[in-house]
């Protein structure tokens, strides 16, 4: 499973860094500074395409017939190689300190290779040259709620409300046999939000967020998401981002077992109304 104290701590500690600068940015007896606001928090609609560059690492294991599972590697057994991945955020905002927050991110990588060890999947064996196609499949659908307790004209500080829905599957096709596995199921989050403007054009934002769900009926599952990025706004309306993002979710779905590990660059366009 994951292992979060050390990660967190950081995080937590970047969080509290930029509380602590905006808020500062306040004018004395609490009223927000007006003289130089920032640029880009004045809209109703967000819409962001995320170009993430993630190093992959995943391990899927699939039980049958009471006969366990080989811990498969998708890069050193399924000749997986690092892509772009493309996630949809969607942020709708109906007050100044309340968002609500729609993103997708569908993950799908696909190999064709010749096994260089035997692998059990689904209670079968599959043999060192056998021939294998694979598609792994990692598809998110992110639903949450954001309240900034903190806002001023130059940045804010919030918290987040979070449900997960995930999508994992694994598939393997032989000229003996086709297999998969798939586990399925909504995981809820909470965390945390802060963002400040060094200059009224560019800011820079850090989130995290996280859970890990207790066993319901054999299925367990966790995850932990910390994304930090900077942003230039050239208008209100239009603006381009560059973060860096590590996402760690793990399953176990009764004797079938899921750990994926992601952590790289992105750049993003983004569009405001």
């Amino acid at each position: 499973m994951i292992r979060l104290p050390r990660l967190s701590a950081v995080a937590a500690g970047a969080l509290a860094l930029v509380a602590v600068s905006v808020v500062p940015a306040r004018a004395q007896y609490g009223r927000p500074m007006v003289s130089d606001p920032a640029i880009g928090e004045k809209y109703h609609v967000e819409a962001v395409i995320n170009f993430w560059n993630p190093n992959l690492e995943a391990l899927i294991s699939s039980e049958s017939l009471g006969i366990g599972g080989s811990d498969i590697d998708v890069k050193a057994d399924l000749g997986y190689v690092d892509k772009s991945i493309r996630e949809f955020r969607f942020v709708l905002r109906p007050g100044v300190k309340h968002k609500f927050r729609i993103a997708y991110t569908p993950i799908k990588y696909e190999g064709d290779v010749l096994l260089v060890r035997t692998i059990i999947f689904n209670g079968i064996a599959f043999n060192v040259g056998l021939p294998v196609q694979t598609e792994f499949t990692w598809n998110t659908w992110r639903f949450g709620y954001e309240y900034d307790f903190v806002h001023t004209d130059r940045g804010f500080v919030g918290f987040i409300l979070e449900a997960r829905y995930v999508d994992a599957q694994l598939a393997l096709r032989t000229p003996i046999d086709n297999e998969f596995t798939q586990a399925k199921g909504p995981v809820p989050a909470i965390g945390g939000i802060g963002r400040v403007y060094v200059h009224k054009h560019v800011s820079i934002t850090g989130e995290i967020t996280g859970m890990k769900v207790p066993e319901i009926q054999g299925y367990v599952g966790s995850f932990f998401d910390l994304d930090i990025y900077g942003t230039v706004n050239f208008t209100n309306n239009v603006g381009v981002q560059v973060g860096y993002r590590t996402l760690d979710a793990a399953y176990t779905a009764q004797k079938d077992t899921g750990d994926l590990k992601m952590r790289g660059l992105y750049f993003t366009g983004v569009a405001r109304f």
